[in-house]
């Protein structure tokens, strides 16, 4: 069998040396080097093994090994490195899967002991408990490392006020390239050979170090020596924050914490365009604020296009903003002050509710991902995305960047920390074309040129990594080189620790993931047609920020396979990694097994297609690989048995008692379940013994008010087959708000049993029916009301990609229960006042519709509403084919059992997915309903069963 990583020669001898000195969790499967090939950046390098180690003593083995053998060795926390500054060749070290603890934690020194591989997210969630915080904040803070963040000296939005990474450092546990190993605090640089040897490169290079290092905040660039100058201290601690992992491997960390600010006002400044924005920041800085953010509209207008205008509160009137905020510990004082600062634009808000603020900062939070796209829809791609210049000349800065970008036919969407001068961009560059690579060397030596005249660093936060290292002459004096080249010497000699990067670096233009990949057009079963027609495009939309990776406890969903197992692969940037990488070893080996092992866990939840910054839409990329891999071969037997699962339904409905008592055979249940593919464990939902459709054929009609607005109500085929309830309900909710309700003359199906178990040819001939079908009810202007979230979101969005332009009427007049309803002015729920509702929204609702309408009506209603995040873990057939029960129920017991446990015995679980209500039946003792049910006029009250 050909194997995906044909190009890589698996060092075997190395795994087996790193395991034998008792490195217990060593990986070189081709899956794993795949997914860790790159990592948010440009760049692709695929390692020859991956470790996880387990203690710190593992690192100091690994390290000795690949001493002896000359083999580079890597650090890597979240892998969110923008710079390539987390691939290397030799031996990946992840330290987020086991050294990840936060060690102790010290409420009256505010100080905390932290092992590398700790989430800033972690860190911050027991600091604000004490009422203290980390002060530097990434964007990436969800999923970010400490130890990345010290790798990078990062930064983040609040710098203003707490500092950077360096500044927060209390002491660090190291092993320098030699193997050495340093314990480095405020009470000085202990002697050595090492640290000698650097003492007496200081003293011969002071004039040096004092006029090109230190100069402003944000100058990140090469090694940060200033600290090493006798004035402060010979501080080896501070000097290796920034140093990617090129001169010591971090083992432990100790960090400062900071009293957070009991009161926060935010304050948005509105401007004519960017360089007036960049020009104001300066102003707002005598006012000390906590941060001072600017971003123009492109970004926000990406928010608006994809979800729609009601994630964007207001702005005030411009084409770019500032955003600001102001802290303290008196409430009169902060909001003086925030007055202040709205004076400083004639266009200006002060944002009072929290949950405004909250949505403005996330967006800004979200740039990196936001910004993945041009005006005109083309990748855009980092590299050159965070250089810094002194704040009093940004604007000026941001206007010649402007006409760089024009002189180089590029567009970008600059956004950052104008506060600290620190601007963020992605360009669109064209990898795709011939001669993109010197498209992107020219502008990335342009631009290097540019910012070295403003006196500014190539870097703000993210560090040089691969994208920039090449260009630091520049910006520093062959001295100052030749001094970044002897500290590498002294503290790495063989050249082992992340070689490439500061030093003796690579050509920014080489190892290009993207300009290596070629297109995928043909053959494909759905369109792509926001990339293109191009399947290696869409793929590539993952940019590697991680956010996947991020703990999504909360309203989000993406990505409940990686909470679940902790695993790259499992996660929607290991997946696309692994997608990506079968591209660039030759295009369509769509059988890979390498493939197949990464997307098994894919719940197809479509969670990151709304919650990825960059719109992947991993459910979409696994229907396509098992339409490829199985078109025309057999199938696994879920795929027959699932797959066709509304077939067997309308079968059923012949003789359903009959059915329903032999498959509660003992002997019977257990031989069906496994001809069926399905795991054990799982029960046979009970076929309903009058299905919807003829349910509603045989009832008396209702008749309608004059004028009373038409409604067609769609009955999937799993409300028709198993819950007719939930379609009865609905009929009786429509008719009490004075519609007229009418169902289709015979039972529709959407397929998507069929799309997400890859049979797309089938999926197009049932959708394409039932468009057809539907379309002349969309034509007269008739809404159409789904139940079913999952078959809901197939109209609305599936049918377009399978089915194309003629599927867009149809999606344009479906709606959900709770989307419609709002339409209706005179429509008024009826009371649920003193009712808790516990909601699972379907993940496919969350995606591809959005839940706030729904979330609006039961509160509107009186009800008190606790909205669950994540997945139920059930997600169609995954939840119930072999081989995914114990993952299914590990996704179940993230957010759903645990709250559905802790809810009161009144209180209603709202599931409007059969699949959450099924997972619900099989995992608890508790029952949902949907939201048709909840608001039923016959229903007089509601209650668990």
């Amino acid at each position: 069998m050909l194997r995906m990583m044909i190009a890589l020669d698996s060092p075997r001898s190395l795994t087996s040396t790193l395991r034998a000195r008792g490195i217990r969790d060593v990986r070189d499967d081709a899956t794993t080097r795949a997914a860790y090939s790159s990592d948010a950046s440009l760049y692709r390098v695929p390692p020859s093994v991956v470790m996880f180690p387990q203690h710190v003593d593992e690192v100091a083995l690994a390290l000795s090994v690949c001493r002896d053998r000359g083999v580079p060795l890597t650090s890597r926390g979240a892998g969110t490195s923008v710079a390539g500054n987390a691939v290397g060749t030799g031996v990946i070290v992840d330290f987020s899967r086991y050294l990840n603890r936060v060690i102790s934690f010290d409420r009256d020194s505010r100080t905390a002991v932290v092992q590398p591989g700790t989430v800033h997210a972690t860190l911050q969630r027991a600091a604000l408990a004490a009422g203290l915080r980390f002060g530097p904040d990434p964007s990436t803070h969800t999923r970010c490392t400490i130890g990345g963040m010290i790798g990078n000296n990062a930064c983040g939005s609040r710098t203003l006020a707490y500092g950077r990474t360096a500044d927060n450092v209390s002491h660090l546990d190291v092993l320098t390239g030699t193997g050495e190993r340093l314990l480095l605090g405020p009470g000085g640089t202990p002697a050595s050979a090492q640290t000698d040897a650097l003492r007496k490169l200081v003293q011969g290079d002071l004039a040096t170090i004092r006029t090109e290092l230190g100069r402003f905040g944000r100058q990140v660039s090469g090694y940060a020596l200033e600290h090493l100058l006798p004035e402060h201290g010979f501080d080896l601690r501070r000097a290796l924050v920034g140093s990617e992992g090129t001169l010591a491997v971090v083992l432990e960390a100790g960090v400062s914490l900071v009293a957070d600010a009991p009161y926060k006002t935010m304050v948005v400044l509105g401007f004519s365009d960017i360089g007036a924005a960049g020009d104001a920041a300066p102003t707002v800085l005598p006012f000390s604020p906590t941060a001072c953010e600017g971003l123009d509209s492109r970004i926000v207008d990406v928010v608006r296009t994809r979800k729609g205008p009601a994630f964007v509160p207001e702005l005030p009137e411009g084409a770019a903003w500032l955003f600001v905020e102001v802290a303290g510990s008196g409430s009169l004082e902060v909001a003086a002050r925030a007055t202040a600062v709205a004076g400083l634009s004639t266009s200006s808000r002060v944002i009072g509710d929290p949950r405004e603020a909250a949505a403005l900062w996330k967006i800004r939070e979200d740039g990196a991902g936001l910004s993945g796209r041009s005006t005109a829809g083309a990748p855009a791609h980092s590299g050159w995305e965070d250089a810094a210049v002194p704040p009093e000349r940004l604007g000026a800065y941001l206007r010649d960047f402007d006409a760089l970008l024009l002189e180089h036919d590029l567009v970008g969407f600059p956004y950052g920390h104008f506060g600290d001068g620190c601007v963020h961009v992605r360009l669109d560059v064209p990898f795709g074309r011939a001669g993109g690579t010197e498209v992107f060397r020219g502008f990335m030596t342009a631009a290097a040129r540019l910012v070295a005249g403003y006196g500014g660093s190539l870097s703000g936060e993210h560090g040089d990594g691969r994208a920039r290292s090449e260009l630091l002459p520049f910006m520093y004096s062959g001295e100052a080189l030749a001094v970044f080249r002897a500290v590498k010497a002294i503290m790495d000699p063989e050249n082992v620790l992340n070689p490439g990067i500061i030093v003796d670096p690579r050509p920014l233009d080489a190892d290009i993931r993207v300009a290596a990949a070629a297109p995928v057009r043909s053959g494909l079963a759905l369109s792509y047609a926001h990339d293109g027609g191009d399947f290696s495009q869409a793929v590539h939309r993952c940019t590697g920020v991680g956010k996947c990776r991020a703990d999504s406890t909360g309203d989000g969903v993406m990505c409940p396979s990686y909470l679940a197992t902790r695993e790259e692969k499992d996660s929607t940037r290991g997946r696309a990694r692994v997608l990506q990488e079968m591209i660039n070893q030759g295009g369509t080996n769509w059988r890979s097994p390498e493939v197949h092992d990464a997307l098994d866990l894919c719940l197809s939840c479509k969670g990151c297609a709304s919650d990825c910054p960059t719109g992947v839409d991993m459910a979409a990329y696994k229907a396509e690989v098992l339409h490829q891999s199985y078109r025309g071969r057999l199938r696994p037997l879920s795929h027959y048995s699932l797959g066709w699962l509304p077939r067997w339904a309308r079968l059923a409905s012949a003789a359903p008692r009959l059915i329903n008592a032999l498959v509660r055979l003992p002997g019977l249940r257990r031989l069906a379940l496994r001809a069926a593919g399905v795991d054990h464990r799982r029960a046979i939902p009970a076929f309903t013994e009058q299905t919807f459709h003829a349910w509603f054929r045989a009832r008396t009609p209702v008749l309608s008010a004059p004028g009373a607005r038409p409604v067609l109500l769609w009955v999937d085929s799993f409300t028709d087959n198993f819950s007719p309830e939930v379609g009865r309900a609905a009929v009786r909710v429509l008719e009490a708000a004075g519609c007229e309700v009418r169902v289709p003359e015979q039972a529709l199906c959407c397929g998507l049993t069929w799309i997400s178990t890859g049979q797309l040819d089938a999926a197009k001939r049932i959708l394409g029916s039932t468009v057809q079908a539907l379309a002349p009810v969309a034509a007269a202007g008739i809404p159409i009301v789904g139940l079913e979230p999952s078959c809901t979101g197939v109209l609305r969005s599936d049918a377009g990609e399978l089915l194309g332009d003629v599927a867009r009427p149809v999606a344009a007049a479906t709606h959900t229960l709770a989307e419609f309803l709002a339409t209706l002015p005179d429509y008024v729920p009826p009371s649920l006042h003193g009712t808790t509702v516990v909601a699972q929204p379907h993940c496919h609702h969350h995606a591809v519709m959005g839940w706030s309408p729904d979330a609006a009506l039961i509160q509107s209603a009186g009800a008190t509403l606790t909205q669950l995040g994540g997945c139920c873990g059930l997600a169609g057939n995954f939840g119930v084919e072999r081989g995914h029960y114990e993952v299914s129920v590990a996704v179940a017991e993230q957010q759903l059992l645990p709250m559905v446990r802790a809810a009161e015995p009144d209180a209603v679980v709202l599931a409007d997915g059969f699949s959450c209500r099924t997972q619900l039946e099989d995992l608890s003792d508790r029952r949902g309903v949907h939201l048709a049910q909840l608001l039923d006029p016959a229903a007089r009250t509601i209650r668990r069963s």
